[in-house]
C-alpha cells in the first residue's frame, strides 16, 4: 500500500514538473519579439545581394575662390579715402562707384593724356612732312622710322593712362571715384574712410569674384596617390550642407608637395549657382577606387549597428524570426559595406529601425 502511495506521489510530481515546463515555454513564446503592424510600417527591410567590391576613398579639402575669376584691386594713385559705398559680401556691378578718394593725381593723368595726344598730333605731322621730303630725296628713311617709333611710344603712354583712368573718374575738388572693374561679390575688403592709399602697396584694397564657380582644393597623401588621376569623377560634400552632393571631376593635379601640409594638391571645379559653396568651408571629396576585387555580400551602411567596437546587422526571415549577426568588413563605400559572411537567399536585413530592433532582440 505504501509503495502504491509513493508511486502516485512521484507520478504527480513529474506531471506537475512537466506542466510547469510547458507553462514556462508558453511564457517564453509569449515574450518573443515580433514586428507589429505599426512598427513594420516604419521599418525598412532589404535583401542582401552579392556585388562586385567597389571601394571608395574619402579625402579632405577646402573650398576656395576660382583664381581665374578673382579680381584684386590695387590703387595706382595716392590719396585719402573720403567715402566707401560697399561692405564685405555685397554684390556690385561693373562701373559702380565703390569709393571716393581725395587726390589730385587723376587731374595730373588727364593733363598727361592731353600732352601725349598733342605730341602724337605733332609727330603725325612730322611723319607726313618727312615722307614727302623722302620722296623728294631730301630726307632719309631712318628719320621717318625714328618718328614712327616716337609715335608708337606716345601711343603706349596714352594706353597706360587710359587703362588707369578706366578704373577712376575725376569728380572735381581733387577727388576721384574708384569704379568696380566687373560684376561680382566683394570677397576681400581692406579699405575704410580716412585711410591713406599708397600706390606701391602690395595689399589689395578689395577683391571681387562672381562665386558662380569655385575651386575645391583636395589634399592627397602619398599613400593615396595611386588612386587619384586627372579626370576622375568625384562627389563633394561641404561641412555646411553634408546632405547635398556636388558632382565634378579632378581638373588638375599639382605635381609639387605642399611643404606645410605634406600633401599633393588636386583641383575640382564646381558650379555654385546657389552660392552654398562658400570659400573657406571644409569639404569631403569622395573618389571611386579603380580596382575591383571579387564579389561579396553588400550590406547597406544604414543597416549596421555598432556595439563594443564591433559591427552587427539584424537578419530578418519573418516578422517573428530575426537574429543578430556579427559582420566582418572587407571593403566599403559611401553606400555599402562588403562583408566576408555569407547570407542565405531568403535572408534580409533591417535597414531602418535596426538599432531599436537590435536592442529588443538583445533583451530576449
Amino acid at each position: 500500500m505504501k509503495k502504491t502511495f509513493y508511486f502516485l506521489a512521484a507520478f504527480t510530481l513529474v506531471l506537475s514538473s512537466c506542466k510547469k515546463q510547458e507553462t514556462e515555454k508558453e511564457t517564453v513564446k509569449e515574450n518573443k519579439f515580433c514586428l507589429n503592424d505599426q512598427l513594420k510600417k516604419s521599418t525598412e527591410i532589404v535583401p542582401v545581394l552579392q556585388q562586385p567590391i567597389h571601394e571608395q576613398l574619402t579625402l579632405s579639402g577646402k573650398i576656395e575662390y576660382n583664381e581665374n575669376d578673382l579680381v584684386g584691386f590695387k590703387s595706382l594713385l595716392q590719396g585719402v579715402v573720403d567715402k566707401v559705398n560697399f561692405e564685405l559680401g555685397d554684390y556690385v556691378r561693373q562701373g559702380q562707384v565703390l569709393a571716393v578718394v581725395k587726390s589730385n593725381e587723376v587731374l595730373d593723368l588727364v593733363q598727361q593724356k592731353r600732352y601725349h595726344q598733342n605730341q602724337m598730333d605733332l609727330i603725325r605731322k612730322q611723319i607726313k612732312s618727312k615722307k614727302e621730303l623722302l620722296n623728294d630725296g631730301m630726307a632719309s628713311q631712318p628719320e621717318v622710322t625714328e618718328a614712327e617709333h616716337e609715335l608708337q611710344s606716345a601711343q603706349i603712354e596714352i594706353d597706360k593712362i587710359n587703362a588707369t583712368l578706366k578704373m577712376y573718374r575725376a569728380v572735381g575738388n581733387g577727388q576721384f571715384q574708384i569704379l568696380s572693374p566687373k560684376n561680382g561679390y566683394i570677397v576681400q575688403k581692406n579699405i575704410s574712410v580716412g585711410q591713406s592709399i599708397i600706390s606701391d602697396s602690395d595689399e589689395n584694397l578689395f577683391s571681387i569674384s562672381n562665386l558662380k564657380q569655385v575651386w575645391v582644393m583636395v589634399n592627397i597623401y602619398a599613400n593615396n596617390l595611386q588612386y587619384v588621376k586627372k579626370g576622375d569623377a568625384v562627389k563633394v560634400k561641404s561641412m555646411a550642407y553634408p546632405d547635398r552632393i556636388y558632382v565634378g571631376k579632378i581638373d588638375k593635379i599639382y605635381n609639387v608637395f605642399d611643404e606645410n601640409e605634406h600633401v599633393l594638391k588636386a583641383r575640382v571645379v564646381l558650379e555654385n549657382q546657389d552660392l552654398n559653396l562658400m570659400p573657406g568651408l571644409s569639404a569631403d571629396i569622395i573618389i571611386d577606387k579603380q580596382n575591383i576585387v571579387g564579389n561579396a555580400f553588400a550590406i547597406p551602411n544604414k543597416a549596421k549597428v555598432f556595439e563594443n567596437n564591433k559591427e552587427y546587422v539584424v537578419v530578418y526571415k519573418n516578422d517573428c524570426t530575426m537574429e543578430i549577426r556579427k559582420i566582418t568588413t572587407i571593403g566599403q563605400n559611401e553606400e555599402y559595406t562588403f562583408v566576408s559572411e555569407k547570407f542565405a537567399p531568403n535572408e534580409k536585413v533591417i535597414s531602418r529601425n535596426a538599432l531599436m530592433i537590435f536592442e529588443e532582440l538583445n533583451k530576449q
